[in-house]
């Protein structure tokens, strides 16, 4: 692996570099929208957002209720979950080629000016 290092001509200025240099962000580049930890929820926030799975998850909840059950309550969850699963497997297929393509980019070798 090749990886990007810049390290400044700082001299006696280092200390007070590092201390600075806290305060900000590093310049790694991130394109993609979902760590381990957020993509369930918030690929299910993102879902809900279009009309058609919220028109699905109405019918799944209206069927709950015993007056208006036209089905069993298992088989029209199942047109939801598919729905679901699959938009789920698609973003995560997408956004782990973004995490290669960043990674790639933020291992990069560079040029760096020095006096």
């Amino acid at each position: 692996g090749k990886h990007r290092i810049v390290i400044p001509c700082l001299g006696h200025f280092k200390e007070e570099y590092e201390k600075v240099s806290k305060l900000y962000m590093d310049n790694k580049i991130r394109t993609t929208r979902y760590t381990l930890f957020n993509f369930l929820p918030r690929n299910l926030f993102e879902q809900f957002h279009r009309v058609a799975n919220l028109y699905f998850l109405f019918l799944v909840v209206l069927n709950w209720v015993p007056l208006v059950e036209a089905f069993q309550k298992e088989i029209t969850m199942l047109p939801l979950l598919g729905v679901l699963t699959i938009i789920a497997v698609k973003d995560g297929l997408e956004d782990y080629s973004r995490y290669k393509m960043d990674k790639q980019i933020n291992n990069l070798v560079t040029k760096v000016y020095s006096r």
